[in-house]
């Protein structure tokens, strides 16, 4: 991927908080555009090397600590009668972030049933599993060979955006899109590049995939943390004649440090208020 480049995290990812931040979503599904919300959810974590999950006690075996930047995406939008709820949830080591995730998760939900994507790095390859209810796509099983994940640009873009790529790559396009348009996992050829605008207090993070018609664009604050403003995802949407070109939006809202695991009571839900949102 994109380098090996050490990072140092500054203070701002180890205060014992997660990072929340709410936004207006307008998805594009079923050759039309449909209302939403999404969520991001950024908080340091201690993963195991040899297990590849949270560890519960990092200091029981500091040798099996490996220190990751953990990345939720919560998108829940309606369709007609019926809604949907897909996360993502990438893991990316902070002390070397341009040499990919160590493990994704993607689900999707919704009234037809569910699917589950799981993709973890294991010795310069991806072992991908997806587990879908659709006949076509059955259970299946993959190897990959080590290509530039989209899903992992997000937390590059957090912590090391000066080691995002741009010209021309290999991808493999985001799981969430690959569950809305049923697509292989696979590799696919990429372009990007990056834009600064507004007195250079924004950059514009842009990718291009020629092969499934797609445009993603991705506008953060050049300031660390990096904050994410906005994002933007062009493609076909629908199906054989009702199929169109749409765009799918997303607009912050609110963010708050949030230490969130423990604000379980019913009191708690006032911090629902202040993130705007309503569908969690």
């Amino acid at each position: 991927t994109a380098s090996e480049t050490s990072v140092v995290l500054d203070d701002y990812w180890y205060q014992g908080k997660a990072e929340l931040t709410s936004y207006s979503l307008k998805q594009a599904r079923y050759g039309e555009v449909h209302e939403g919300e999404a969520v991001l959810i950024f908080v340091t974590e201690d993963f195991s090397k040899s297990k590849n999950v949270k560890l519960d006690n990092p200091s029981a075996n500091p040798d099996d600590r490996l220190p990751v930047l953990k990345m939720n995406m919560i998108k829940k939008f309606f369709t007609g009668l019926y809604p949907y709820s897909m996360m993502l949830s990438t893991f990316t080591p902070t002390e070397n972030p341009g040499k990919g995730l160590t493990k994704l998760t993607a689900t999707s939900q919704e009234w037809c049933g569910h699917t589950f994507t799981q993709l973890e790095e294991k010795k310069g390859s991806y072992e991908v599993s997806l587990f879908s209810y659709f006949e076509s796509e059955g259970d299946q099983q993959l190897t990959l060979k080590k290509a530039v994940l989209e899903d992992e640009l997000w937390s590059l873009i957090r912590i090391a955006p000066e080691l995002l790529p741009t010209g021309e790559f290999e991808i493999i396009p985001g799981m969430l899109f690959q569950r809305l348009k049923h697509i292989p996992i696979k590799k696919t050829k990429a372009q990007a590049r990056k834009l600064s605008y507004e007195g250079g207090n924004l950059s514009e993070y842009t990718i291009e995939i020629p092969e499934f018609r797609r445009e993603l664009s991705i506008v953060y604050e050049n300031e660390s943390p990096h904050k994410i403003v906005s994002w933007t995802e062009t493609h076909e949407s629908g199906f054989g004649d009702g199929a169109k070109k749409l765009t799918t939006t997303a607009t912050l809202k609110k963010s708050i440090m949030l230490d969130y695991w423990n604000k379980n009571s019913i009191a708690d839900s006032t911090y629902r208020k202040q993130l705007e949102i309503k569908a969690y």
